[in-house]
């Protein structure tokens, strides 16, 4: 294998791939990649909370750059990529097992629409929203690579509707984090925040994604709705 040292010369080696571009974070400090033939994969150190590495190609080389990957990074690295190459690796590379199947989502659009939802100075209230609400978010204040937090309040201060702007790569700006308070659902808050989000990392960046539980089929609605396109994608763990 033969590793890549450069944004540009990632681009060129997965032809652009967002999930592969946006897993190279710039090369930000301790992020790697490497190509075997058509075959790219990007170690990312606490990326979305978990050391990944992002994969692409056929799936022969694609199992000889995950198995010599693993072997020269670690084992903590978590293959992840569209969904039936990463279940060809989990029957190819030794020690590696099939983990969850989920849906990473992109766009190039800027949405429309009126929305109050707007950039927080600092993070007050959000910890207490995401612990009342979504407990199991991987955006949190305080975790590495996440950033800011937008929110729609009421009237009194009260935080509504949350979304964060985390693990943007330059090329790439990242929506997670994304909780409505319980009494507030069924009003649209999720949309307006999230298409503010949005926006905002598309002007910024160009492009913006995220990933989604594949069986969230009203947050996938949503996000189809902001102009985001879904793929099938999946993870795996030696």
């Amino acid at each position: 294998m033969q590793e890549i040292h450069t944004t540009a010369d990632l681009i060129h080696a997965a032809a652009g791939d967002p999930l592969i571009v946006w897993a190279g974070q710039g090369f930000a400090p301790g992020v790697r990649a490497w190509y075997d033939g058509s075959a790219v994969a990007v170690a990312s150190p606490e990326l979305s909370k978990h050391d990944r590495l992002a994969v692409v190609g056929p799936p022969a080389a694609a199992a000889r750059l995950v198995t010599a990957v693993a072997a020269a990074a670690g084992t903590s690295y978590r293959p992840f990529g569209d969904e039936a190459l990463i279940r060809e690796l989990a029957e190819r590379v030794p020690g590696l097992e099939f983990a969850a199947a989920f849906g990473w989502m992109d766009t190039t659009e800027i949405p429309t629409g009126t929305t109050t939802a707007a950039w927080l100075d600092g993070d007050e209230g959000v910890e207490a929203l995401l612990a009342e609400a979504s407990p199991s978010s991987y955006a949190w204040p305080g975790r590495p690579g996440v950033r800011r937090w937008a929110a729609i309040s009421a009237d009194d201060g009260e935080l509504l509707s949350v979304a964060a702007d985390a693990w943007s790569a330059p090329e790439i700006g990242f929506l997670a984090g994304v909780t409505t308070r319980p009494v507030a659902r069924g009003k649209g808050l999720s949309r307006q925040v999230c298409g503010f989000v949005t926006a905002e990392l598309v002007k910024r960046h160009g492009r913006a994604g995220l990933m989604v539980d594949r069986d969230n089929a009203a947050a996938i609605a949503v996000y189809h709705r902001l102009g985001y396109t879904y793929r099938g994608v999946a993870a795996a763990h030696f």
